[in-house]
């Protein structure tokens, strides 16, 4: 029996650690733009969370018709703005490099990218590689074992304990989500409430001088 709980203890641990590893965000994509172009995207944010973006930009290639390395001298300008359009970043980059930056304030963050280029009427098309990492995945763990001279364990403990941390950052946000959605609710409800008594007091009005308006028509004419 001993051996059994064991193994099911052992089996509930191995679940939690992979719904841990699980849940940190990340998202890895690329897009075509122009050289002149912004592109901007929307990123769900908890705060306090870093956030790590790495990028690289391609050209296109009409004669070998591909996409190519850049030239020298393209860069990328990151500009970064928090849900109360706060600039939390805006530099210039290379044409291949990575972002840092940590949200002060839960909710949309909005990330845009624009490069350099000073091209008329367009430029060439370029492709931009973008990898966005929130949470414990934009934390380098492996300089921090260096760093810090950890174990295996002990880095791991600590990758848990920073999910962990992490788990509690989203959900907070959720309950804020969820507190800002109830509270757009009511006051929906409540524009509906006050609509609608609205209308019913324009149509007794209506209604009522209808009324007056027919009494005093028979009367005019000696029907009543």
């Amino acid at each position: 029996m001993w051996h059994a709980s064991k193994m099911s203890n052992s089996i509930m641990l191995s679940k939690l650690i992979f719904l841990l590893c699980s849940l940190s965000s990340v998202s890895s994509l690329y897009f075509h733009i122009q050289e002149t172009e912004k592109k901007c995207f929307i990123e769900e944010i908890p705060e306090q969370t870093m956030v790590t973006g790495n990028y690289k930009v391609e050209m296109f290639d009409e004669q070998k018709n591909a996409f190519v390395p850049t030239l020298v001298g393209l860069g990328m300008l990151v500009q970064v703005q928090d849900p109360d359009d706060q600039e939390l970043l805006s530099r210039m980059y290379a044409a291949e490099g990575r972002f840092t930056f940590t949200s002060h304030t839960p909710g949309e963050h909005q990330i845009c990218l624009h490069s350099n280029s000073t091209a008329w009427f367009g430029g060439g098309k370029l492709r931009v590689h973008l990898d966005i990492q929130v949470g414990d995945h934009a934390i380098d763990y492996q300089d921090i074992a260096n760093k810090e001279k950890l174990t295996e364990l002990q880095l791991r403990v600590r990758q848990l304990l920073d999910q962990v941390d992490q788990i509690q950052k989203e959900q907070n946000y959720q309950r804020l989500r969820e507190e800002r959605f109830r509270q757009t609710s009511e006051s929906t409800n409540q524009r509906v409430l006050y609509w609608a008594l609205a209308q019913t007091c324009v149509l007794l009005l209506t209604g009522f001088w209808q009324m007056r308006h027919l009494k005093g028509f028979f009367e005019a004419k000696k029907l009543v």
